[in-house]
């Protein structure tokens, strides 16, 4: 094999946190459907559009049919989307005070056009108030398009954080320009060596969730904190010590971590990581159980997620965590009835 900045390139892997496909130079692909949907829906709902005739607002994004992707091969990110969009909107005539509603139509998001040559159509309810319409033709169709360039900038540089991911020898020229503070280097004692243990710094996000579950919070928390519980929904063998510092592993060893804090029928808190992360890398879980009365309302944060396996992470809390439980629960009610 060659040795470390010899030979072919193509074949190094240099020593990284991930281990294998260094920068993706294989071919690899992140689906970016989901994401999409609730990015387009951020830059969409909510858009102003004003002007001498009135205000108009995008009020709901009604249809949205289509998918989109991100590969890489050789260091380099290619996109795949392709969106069939409908929109509603909502305005007020200036004048009359008249309110009006509409449509805004977009057939055909995807690559292969630029965004000032995707096709847009405005249409609106039967009735008087054309004016709001002209100027969703004019103005509005303006903002969508901006809306969808963010959208677009967004795929590229938000969503595809952690794709390619930075060498050994990048890593050691960030730590050097840290070093240098106005223009002065500031002495130290890190040696390329101790980049290793460092390791490489991964871009990471936050992931929010809410659900309600037909459960009082003592009981509910009692599912997160009770090995025999635990066991029941996710039909493998556990390990729970459910004290401060207690051990966490569940799903054969797909998910591993610890107890931080316990605070009965109110708050846990997981050092929480998923097999497939870098090695160590863990993020930090609070669940907050809320009472509401015969329900409980649980808020999920899950800080530290590796940005590259935000779906993923989402899919696991959801599916096996939270749909899961909701199983167990109607079961428990069942037998008792």
């Amino acid at each position: 094999m060659a040795k470390w900045g010899q030979g072919d390139p193509r074949w190094i892997v240099e020593e990284r946190a991930d281990a294998t496909n260094v920068n993706n130079w294989h071919w690899t692909e992140r689906d970016a459907t989901s994401w999409s949907k609730r990015k387009l829906k951020e830059v969409l709902v909510g858009l102003v559009v004003e002007g001498e005739a009135g205000h108009c607002e995008i009020s709901d994004l009604k249809h949205v049919e289509g998918e989109a992707s991100c590969n890489s091969r050789k260091g380099k990110l290619i996109f795949f989307y392709e969106w069939n969009l409908r929109l509603s909107w909502k305005g007020t005539v200036k004048e009359s005070g008249e309110k009006h509603k509409g449509s805004v139509e977009i057939p055909n998001l995807s690559e292969e056009n630029e965004v000032d040559d995707t096709e847009i159509n405005i249409s609106k309810k039967k009735g008087e108030g054309d004016v709001l319409k002209d100027l969703m033709r004019t103005e509005g169709t303006t903002k969508v398009r901006e809306a969808l360039r963010d959208y677009l900038k967004a795929l590229k540089t938000e969503f595809t954080l952690g794709m390619i991911l930075p060498t050994k020898a990048a890593v050691g020229q960030e730590l050097a320009a840290e070093r240098t503070v106005s223009g002065n280097t500031v002495q130290d004692s890190v040696s390329p060596e101790s980049l290793d243990i460092v390791g490489v710094k991964i871009p990471t996000v936050k992931i929010l969730m809410r659900e309600i579950f037909n459960s009082p919070a003592d009981e509910l928390y009692s599912i997160f904190t009770t090995k025999e519980l635990v066991q029941k929904f996710s039909k493998c063998p556990a390990v729970i010590e459910a004290e401060k510092g207690g051990k966490l592993q569940m799903f054969d060893g797909c998910v591993s971590g610890e107890y931080a804090e316990l605070v009965p029928g109110q708050r846990i808190v997981l050092k929480w990581r998923c097999g497939n992360w870098p090695d160590e890398h863990y993020a930090t879980v609070a669940l907050n159980f809320k009472d509401m009365a015969a329900q409980t309302e649980l808020q999920l944060e899950c800080k530290g997620v590796p940005a590259s396996n935000e779906d993923s992470t989402r899919q696991c809390w959801k599916k096996q965590y939270f749909e899961e439980i909701r199983i167990l629960l109607q079961q428990s009610k069942d037998s008792m009835e």
